[in-house]
């Protein structure tokens, strides 16, 4: 499909995912099917209602129930006659995930003297981050050789991190953690920290 081929077509209502393209299921049965996307961002995601077109031009709108989120791969509409299908895709960047699980079983003078340096080390670059169990979350602020330069130059003992993609870390995280951590992806410029995130200023 090309775009502007939907240009005088009623929209597309979405009310729910009809499934994940991660499920055993779905990539089987959408293998010969033409798949139309509709990128989002992680603002949209945490919104039930708004309207978006799709790579193609289809207008989609998005209804879903109090507390429903829309996920990367989920297939919002398939016509099995047509062949076609329109999948979400969330487009985020990667995130530094901080790992402080190690620290857990040593004694609460280690722990709190290493959660301090790793706070120093992020706070003193002003990037934001959120916390979820015992991992730190941070957005790619610069790119990831600096980033992760900034942590060995503190050489933070028991500590280690990766770099994930956005979507894999979405779904572990509350709606304002969301919102805070992927704040660039999403064009927002200021969002105020919740309980359970922090913040550099």
């Amino acid at each position: 499909m090309r775009t502007g081929d939907h240009a005088s077509a009623a929209p597309l209502r979405v009310s729910a995912a009809l499934g994940n393209m991660g499920e055993a299921d779905w990539p089987t049965t959408l293998a010969a099917a033409q798949i139309d996307v509709l990128h989002l961002d992680a603002a949209e995601t945490q919104r039930s209602r708004f309207r978006k077109r799709t790579e193609s031009g289809l207008d989609v709108a998005i209804a879903l129930d109090r507390g429903v989120q829309l996920h990367d791969g989920d297939v919002l509409h398939f016509d099995r006659n047509a062949g076609t299908a329109v999948v979400a895709r969330v487009d985020l960047g990667d995130v530094l995930v901080i790992d402080l699980s190690s620290l857990l079983d040593q004694p609460v003078e280690s722990l709190l003297s290493r959660c301090i340096e790793v706070g120093h080390a992020v706070g003193s670059q002003h990037w934001p981050a959120v916390v979820r169990a015992s991992h730190v979350y941070v957005p790619l602020a610069v790119t990831k050789d600096a980033m992760e330069a900034v942590l060995e130059a503190h050489r933070i003992e028991g500590v280690s991190w990766w770099f994930a993609r956005g979507a894999e870390v979405l779904p572990e995280l509350a709606p304002q953690q969301a919102r805070l951590l992927f704040a660039g992806s999403a064009g927002q410029s200021h969002h105020r920290a919740e309980p359970g995130t922090a913040e550099a200023k």
